[in-house]
């Protein structure tokens, strides 16, 4: 499932912010989850935290 502009967003930490900073912009999986939506993931997981 390609990522609509509807993406939810969690505050893991107050450190998430330094994600965007330390992982570079051409890594793969930043990439990768930047194209695909995981908020499905979200859905399944929400109950169980």
């Amino acid at each position: 499932m390609l990522k609509q502009n509807k993406q939810i967003s969690l505050d893991f930490s107050k450190y998430s912010d330094l994600y965007s900073i330390v992982i570079k912009e051409d890594n793969f999986w930043k990439q990768l989850n930047d194209m695909i939506d995981f908020s499905f993931v979200y859905d399944e997981l929400k109950g169980k935290y």
